[in-house]
Order: C-alpha cells, then structure tokens, then sequence
C-alpha cells in the first residue's frame, strides 16, 4: 500500500437532546436528525463521509460516542448539533474524552417558521435556538477549540464552510500520521529553515526522521535499466521533453538518471511509509544531479517536501495537499524568489532552484536541462512551466521559539508582464494582497520564512480551521490589512501567547 493511499475518512454527526420531551417526540428528533445529515452528506464537497449515529440523551451516551469517536481510526472529527434542550453538564465527560475536531453546527429541521401552525408540540420539538446557546456556554467554559456554523443545512453557504471545515480536519489527520525522511541536514547557518522537530511532533503529530544522503545514493545505484526503461516512456507521453533528453539525444543519459532517482526517492518514501521528505543541495554525497524532476513529480502526487532541509514547510505542504484532493488548482512548494516593483502594478516572482509542483500549471510542462550553478554537480533535468493564473495564498508554518504559528498571504496569481525565454526553472508570478509593500512589511514583521506553500485549490478559511484545530497562533494578510494594525496585533498576540503559558 502506498504511504499516500487515501484512507476512507469518517465524521460523526451527532445530535443532543434528553428522555425528558418522551418517546414520540424523540422518534421525531432522530428522524429529523438524520434527514439533517444526509442533507449534508449529499452536499459536501470534501472526500469524506458524514456517518449519522443515534440521538444521544444522556451523559453516558455521550461519554461512550466521544470514546468511540476518538478511538476510531477512519473518524476525523465531528459534527454536534443540539435538536432540543440538552443540557450542557451532561456533556463535559465526553468533551473532555475528545479527542478529534469538533464542528457545532447551529442550525434546525425546518428553515422557515410553520406561522400558522406553531402549537406546543412544535416548540418542544425545536428547540435549536436555545439548547445551541447552552452547549456553545460549557465549549466556551472549557475552552474547548471548535468551529461554529449557523444556518440550514441547505444552504450553499453553510454546506461550503463545512466542507472547508472537513478538508482542515483532513489536513490535522495527516498531520497526526505524517512520517517525513530528511536526507541531510539543514542548510548551514540558515534560521527559519531549522527549529524544534520534537516541539513539532508534540504539538502537530509529525515526525522527522533523519537519514544518511548516502542512504539514497545507494538507492539510486540499485536502480535497474529495465526499471528505468519502463519510466521514461511516460515523461515522453506526459511531458514536452527537448530533444537532447529523449532517446537517441546527447543528454538523454541525464534524464535517465533523473529518472533513477525518482524510482529510487518513491521506493524509499513507500517502503518507509514517508509522506514528506526533504534534499539539500549542500548535502548530495554521491548523487550526480541535484533532484529536481524526481522531486517536482513525487510532489505532483501528493508528497510533501521542502529544499535546504526545510522540514516544517515539507510537512506543511503534504498536509496542505491532503485537504485539497479533488478540487480544482494546484499546490506548491514556493519561495518568494524577487520583485518586479514596476513600471505598473508590482508583484512577486516566485520561484525555487528546481523545486516547483506541476500541479499549479495547466500547461503541459517542459521538461529541459540546464546549469544550475550551485551545488558542484552535473546539470539537473527538471520541469519549466508558468503557474496559471488564478486566486490563491501562500502560507508557511514556523518556529518562532516559545510557540508555531501560521502566517497567511492571500494572493492573485497573474501572468507575467513579458515571455520568460530565458528562465531556466518552474516560476508562479503573483500579486500579494493588499499590496506588495503592505504584504512584505507584515509578512516580514511576523517572522515569516522565505520557503512556503502556495495553493489555488482551497480557500483560505481551511487555513483558518486548521489553525484552530492545531492551536496556533494564525496570521491574515489579506485585502483589508494595514500594516500599523498587523504590527500591533502582533504585540497583542505576544502578550496573550505569554499569558496562556
């Protein structure tokens, strides 16, 4: 099994109530309950199942489907609902039992008010407004971290902040089970690409496992012809291969050497159940090339990774990509590379050494060999393409010593002002919202890393989400920042980080 297979993801939908309102009423609470989630379940746009589980009505039942809930493997969070009245005391053991994302969806059977009907009954019955109000008290009491969504289960909007909510629950469940291979170390003398792996693993899940680059250099050597045979005629079919690197061409040894090293990295990645892993190009013993198609294809299927040892934004981008499979847009390894600060609008090229996702392009890449000038190594084979234009954001997880914390810049991603000829690598150029001063002055102020994720496939209230469900401290940059009021939020933020310590 691949260390990327997709497990089949469960949420619980859970609704509360009590034995005080009688059977028949309770008949009608679990009929409309599970009317409400399949609702939901048609509507939701995230690989998951919403899975209705009966009404619970007492403490026990709660405590026990909590225990459940965090026992089971495949579930991933859960969804509460309070139907009628259920008093808030009797949840407390099964909220402290807890142990995955908790979304409280506030919402009722009915959207609109029977006004010539409403009799007793029908207020016993729905009650929503009021026994929401007494569960949200003892989350908030407890400070128990969760999402809250209001409105009826049929509307666009409530089915799309839950499906946003679910791909964030996706991204914690991976990073609860993610296993990332560093080859080498990290890039010598450089800061925000290092920090506290063991504080990672405490508070996101993921581990770091170091290894010997000469670990993959003996890969790569048991590489077979045969093996490599069977790769190449699918960079011909996929990719726009220059004519050097085909067969027959003066450097197609170099794109079969590429080729090893990719059937080598997938191996090693599979056998040992990575999800992530990491390169440096100060750090390649015996390697002939720096990785850089192997890299850019294993990142197209779903691995995280990171270059100069950055273990944090390769296990971020990995979680990234588990939240957006099945939509639309692609997500990147990316590092703000420079500045276009006009003639015009000014924006950000962004780029890496090779590094770079084809999933962002709807163009067929190129795949072509050039210099690379770093690294004391033959020149690499890799893919040249342009990001598509687009909405989209960056976003980076670091260390700031004492806590992690997640910084967000929404972006438009655009097309160059000029053709790029004679650009030799992948490159994404973007308009950084507000603006690129506002942007770079905030971005730089909270200490953000010069590596990061770049995505045009989910919006960034998944971001959102999963900083709640990690408890860390997020940061937007977006349309409506000013950089005086980022700056002092920032001090804001320092005050109740140390206060909560």
């Amino acid at each position: 099994m691949s260390s990327l297979t997709i497990p089949k993801y469960e949420i619980w939908f859970l609704t509360g109530t009590q034995n005080l309102y009688g059977d028949e009423t309770l008949k009608q609470v679990s009929e409309q309950s599970s009317e409400v989630s399949k609702l939901l379940a048609n509507n939701l746009d995230a690989p998951v199942e919403i899975v209705w589980k009966p009404i619970l009505k007492t403490a026990e039942e709660i405590r026990q489907t909590m225990q459940d809930a965090s026992a089971a493997n495949n579930c991933i969070g859960v969804i509460v609902w309070m139907h009628t009245f259920s008093p808030a005391k009797m949840w407390i053991s099964g909220l402290h039992t807890l142990t995955k994302p908790l979304l409280h969806l506030h919402t009722q059977a009915n959207s609109q008010l029977p006004w010539a009907t409403i009799d007793m009954d029908f207020m016993n019955l729905n009650q929503a407004a009021h026994g929401d109000r007494e569960h949200g008290h003892i989350q908030a009491r407890m400070k128990h971290g969760r999402k809250i969504v209001v409105g009826h289960a049929s509307e666009l909007r409530v089915q799309k902040r839950i499906s946003n909510w679910s791909r964030a629950a996706i991204g914690w469940h991976t990073a609860q089970n993610l296993k990332l291979a560093r080859y080498g170390d990290n890039m010598r003398f450089v800061a925000v690409t290092d920090g506290d792996k063991t504080g990672a693993q405490i508070k996101l899940g993921f581990s770091v496992e170091a290894y010997g680059v000469n670990s993959l250099v003996e890969a790569v050597s048991k590489v077979t012809d045969q093996e490599i045979d069977s790769l190449i005629p699918e960079y011909l079919a996929r990719y726009d291969v220059v004519s050097g690197l085909k067969p027959g061409g003066a450097r197609h040894e170099s794109l079969r050497y590429a080729a090893s090293q990719e059937i080598a990295l997938r191996s090693l990645l599979e056998k040992g159940g990575f999800q992530a892993f990491t390169t440096n190009f100060e750090d390649l013993g015996g390697l002939r090339q720096l990785p850089g198609l192997a890299v850019q294809r294993l990142m197209e299927d779903g691995y995280g990774f990171g270059g100069e040892g950055d273990w944090k934004t390769s296990a971020f981008l990995r979680i990234v990509k588990s939240m957006t499979v099945g939509l639309k847009g692609g997500t990147s390894f990316m590092e703000d590379y420079t500045y276009h600060f006009g003639p015009g609008e000014p924006k950000v090229l962004g780029a890496h050494m090779l590094e770079v996702c084809p999933s962002i392009s709807s163009t067929k890449p190129r795949i072509e060999i050039h210099p690379l000038g770093i690294g004391d190594r033959e020149d690499p084979v890799r893919m040249v393409f342009d990001a598509t234009p687009g909405r989209g954001f960056v976003t980076c997880l670091t260390d700031m010593g004492d806590h992690f914390r997640v910084i967000t810049n929404e972006i438009e991603v655009v097309k160059p002002d000029a053709p790029l000829p004679k650009l030799p690598v992948a490159c994404a150029v973007w308009k950084p919202l507000p603006s690129l001063e506002v942007s770079a002055e905030s971005w730089i102020y909270a200490g953000g890393s010069h590596h990061t994720v770049m995505s045009t496939a989910i919006d960034v209230e998944v971001m959102q989400d999963f900083a709640e469900i990690a408890c860390v401290e997020l940061l937007e940059i977006n349309a409506s920042t000013d950089a005086q009021i980022f700056r002092h939020n920032l001090r804001w933020n320092s005050a109740a980080l140390k206060f909560q310590a």
